[in-house]
């Protein structure tokens, strides 16, 4: 019998890859139970219902994506290069395999008109992404306004890749916030 903690790493895993993968209406709970090799009763034990597997997805993804990306940046030595850095890790995640677009936008796009925890946990998600890069722009030492239009070209990278397929969009936003950070 497998421990609470590992059934539940093995649930969020299954669920992240089959949810991100497919979309959160498109998956059941059966085929997370049998990707994940967890009984359907310790799935339902753990998480009792399918929206509260999906906020616990969220939230995970949320916080490893926030890291990954604040190590990849902050790894840096200037703040502008930290800025242009983000930028370099968007193309770097863009470029891999099973890149579908952002979580947070594909989760709201599916369930934010119909659930209220997606849709505060994909604002709150943005909300956090923004305001590191207010951080990276104030470090800087340039104005506030500036991270937002960042945010904007990041975002707009974003989509734009998950639709053509190519991590290139993150290269055109990188240059795009190379002559706004020069202009600022």
């Amino acid at each position: 019998m497998i421990s609470p903690e590992t059934a539940e790493l093995r649930i969020l895993d299954a669920a992240e890859t089959l949810f991100y993968g497919r979309g959160l209406q498109a998956v059941g709970m059966d085929e997370i139970r049998s990707a994940s090799g967890v009984s359907l009763k310790r799935l339902y034990q753990l998480f009792p219902s399918k929206g509260e597997l999906i906020q616990a997805y969220l939230r995970r993804r949320d916080i490893r994506w926030r890291q990954r990306l604040a190590a990849y940046a902050d790894s840096q030595d200037t703040p502008e290069e930290r800025i242009l850095a983000v930028f370099d890790w968007l193309h770097e995640w863009f470029g891999e395999p099973d890149f579908r677009g952002c979580a947070f936008s594909n989760s709201f796009g599916e369930l934010g008109a119909t659930s209220s925890p997606v849709a505060e946990t994909a604002r709150a998600h943005k909300e956090a992404f923004f305001g590191y890069l207010a951080e990276l722009t104030a470090a800087a030492g340039k104005p506030a306004s500036l991270s937002g239009h960042l945010a904007l070209l990041a975002e707009g990278a974003i989509t734009t890749a998950a639709i053509t397929g190519s991590p290139e969009p993150a290269h055109q936003a990188k240059e795009a916030a190379r002559v706004l950070l020069a202009a600022a």
